[in-house]
């Protein structure tokens, strides 16, 4: 063990002031020394490997940790514990729901990235902002991001991976607002100021430690070893799921004695798709190839999981911490998931699918938006739980910031605390509604029923129903439809952005009329 305080540093003007904050009085015996002189200018340690690992304190009044697991285009069937393909190898995702509860009707607010990571990062319907698809990024600078919320109740907070809500060549209409000089034929985002540019990053927005990035380059403040270092790019070429479970780790062992929200965003198995021979080699030669790829990825990912489960239970940390699991929207399948060389930029299908569920990324049908969603925490999280009962991914942060504050007020978000669906009666959750409003598609799901329109096509599922998206029952149940259309609209009215059917393209008709044909086997 080294030494991480010099003798004379110890005094008590520096215990004083660290007594006198909040989070002190909520976690101090599970503080060090260290940061305690470190909060008031005394000397501190840099690294992991410098510090002492000491039993936190995991009483049922200490803050807990909060990790999100934010996947991107992982379809519905692409984890074990649903059981759905017997192909995918995932078992440390299977143990994490096996350890917790399921939502076997777990929804994203958005059948596409960047929206749907706008509202997973501010709880809020990302319409309220403008964000109704990748088009209207970056987000706006005047919305609260999940991460100040954290910080501002005196959690550390961290992003890792994939950000996808600054500006981007996408950026039309914010260029037109901002540089309409610039010609948006062929815009960079280098063409912006950067010190304009990197107030829409992560490390602007509340997340006070980040490695965000994609694939070899990143931004960030800290490396895989936990050292602090200055914030600006950093080029690494390793495998890009694993650099991301890398950083993941280094956050955690670097932030072990203080309450933590961390955000991870694997960027896989969206394409471009790639993975080592060491992860290819696992799988059968003789399958589709972007399919082996996608299971590839899977297990990298699966991989971080398992890295990030075994780490807080080597730091005792793992039953005072909440784990999100959610995937940011279903699969994208190209129509027919055609098996294009893994060269082939223009394939959208990344080996991943959506079975049982109709449909793919950029559809509001169940396979666009209902996605894998788990929660765990053993200290208050019964084992193998599965509650039917739809839920969105609003309310996984809703849940996060109520047990980090019991008084939270959650009014101005769009979730609800899960908490009370885990330890009692869900049937509250059949009696609200969840909207999706998307490329001039509407959906609205309260209860059993679901009500979906697609230009002058209108559809109503039961949802309880066996494959539900494949018996339209609007001339059946008119009064139904009718009233969550009014529901709907309702709040619709409400929005950013006025509400224009019209805007269903071609293609997107064509992939309701292949998807969601009766006659169909999912």
């Amino acid at each position: 063990m080294s030494k991480a305080v010099s003798q004379n540093s110890l005094n008590l003007p520096f215990l004083a002031c660290i007594i006198h904050t909040k989070l002190a009085l909520r976690s101090f015996v599970m503080v060090p020394i260290s940061m305690l002189l470190f909060a008031c200018g005394g000397e501190s340690v840099s690294t992991v490997d410098e510090v002492e690992i000491l039993p936190p304190n995991n009483s049922v009044n200490a803050a807990p940790n909060v990790i999100v697991f934010f996947t991107d285009d992982q379809g519905w069937s692409d984890v074990g514990y649903h059981g759905a393909a017997s192909d995918v190898k995932t078992p440390n995702i299977d143990a994490l729901a096996q350890s917790g509860v399921r939502f076997s009707n777990g929804y994203i607010t958005a059948p596409q990235c960047s929206p749907s990571r706008a509202a997973m990062h501010t709880g809020i319907y990302q319409q309220r902002f403008g964000m109704d698809d990748n088009k209207f990024v970056p987000m706006p600078l005047g919305v609260t991001s999940v991460a100040e919320r954290f910080k501002k109740i005196g959690y550390k907070t961290g992003m890792v991976g994939k950000w996808h809500l600054d500006i981007s060549r996408l950026s039309f209409e914010w260029l037109s607002n901002n540089y309409p000089e610039i010609n948006p034929i062929g815009f960079s985002s280098d063409q912006i100021p950067f010190d304009v540019r990197t107030q829409y990053f992560a490390s602007a927005r509340g997340y006070q430690y980040v490695f965000t990035g994609n694939i070899t380059r990143f931004w960030r403040n800290f490396d895989v070893s936990g050292s602090d270092t200055e914030l600006g790019y950093f080029d690494n070429p390793d495998y890009r799921i694993n650099v991301v479970s890398d950083a993941a780790d280094a956050f955690i062992r670097k932030h072990a004695r203080t309450p933590f929200y961390l955000h991870v965003a694997h960027f896989g198995p969206h394409v471009p798709i790639e993975a080592p021979e060491r992860y290819l080699s696992q799988f059968d030669q003789n399958m589709p190839t972007r399919r082996r790829y996608a299971l590839a990825t899977l297990k990298a990912m699966d991989d971080g999981v398992g890295k990030v489960l075994a780490t807080l239970d080597e730091l005792n940390l793992r039953d005072n911490t909440l784990i999100i699991f959610i995937s940011d929207n279903g699969a994208p399948l190209g129509v027919d998931q055609t098996d294009a060389p893994i060269s082939d930029a223009r394939e959208q299908w990344n080996g991943s699918t959506n079975v049982p569920m109709r449909g793919e990324k950029g559809m509001l049908s169940e396979g666009g938006i209902r996605v894998p969603y788990l929660l765990s925490m053993p200290r208050l999280i019964s084992q193998n739980m599965v509650i039917d009962q739809p839920v969105s991914s609003l309310d996984a942060i809703a849940t996060a910031l109520k047990l980090a504050e019991p008084q939270y007020d959650l009014l101005d978000l769009d979730g609800v605390d899960l908490m009370p669906a885990v330890t009692g009666s869900a049937d509250y959750l059949d009696e609200r509604a969840l909207y999706w409003r998307f490329w001039g598609q509407q959906a609205i799901r309260k209860g059993q029923w679901k009500y979906l329109e697609v230009g002058n096509q209108h559809y109503l599922f039961d949802m309880l129903s066996v494959d539900p998206e494949s018996n339209n029952l609007v001339d059946t149940f008119p009064e139904i439809a009718q009233q969550l259309n009014a529901q709907y609209k309702q709040w619709s009215a409400t929005l950013m952005r006025p509400d224009d059917p019209s805007e269903v393209s071609d293609s997107v008709k064509v992939r309701y009329d292949i998807h969601l044909n009766p006659n169909r086997t999912p």
